[in-house]
């Protein structure tokens, strides 16, 4: 059994949440979803930093857990939408508390900006 099926058939309520939450890309994908539906490309140029690869999988595991729709549209060219399920949606408050909690302690989070230091962003 892999490591994340370990994690995701765990009797501990954490490890189970992380299991579907727990990579850096996850909760950006959900962030971006909130108010919107979106295809590929969009979601690719929102994130910006993320690997059309890495993406691609993020959206599979998403997908896989029940917290992402994939709807595929009969047209030429092909079209895709992903927008979040009922599951999904319900992840948002937590996702936006998530970001609210970033911003209120943002400035004690990263101290060079305090010294007028430069940041690297991914």
């Amino acid at each position: 059994m892999k490591k994340c099926e370990l994690f995701r058939y765990s009797d501990c309520p954490m490890h189970r949440s992380m299991a579907i939450l727990g990579s850096k890309w996850k909760p950006i994908l959900i962030y971006t979803l909130r108010e919107r539906t979106a295809r590929f490309g969009q979601l690719h140029a929102s994130i910006g930093t993320i690997s059309k690869k890495v993406l691609t999988s993020t959206l599979k595991e998403l997908e896989a857990d029940g917290v992402l729709l994939r709807e595929e549209f009969k047209e030429l060219p092909p079209k895709v939408e992903y927008s979040l399920t009922e599951k999904g949606r319900t992840l948002v408050p937590i996702i936006v508390q998530l970001a609210k909690w970033d911003n209120e302690h943002y400035e004690s989070l990263t101290p060079a900006l305090s010294e007028g230091e430069g940041v690297t962003t991914l």
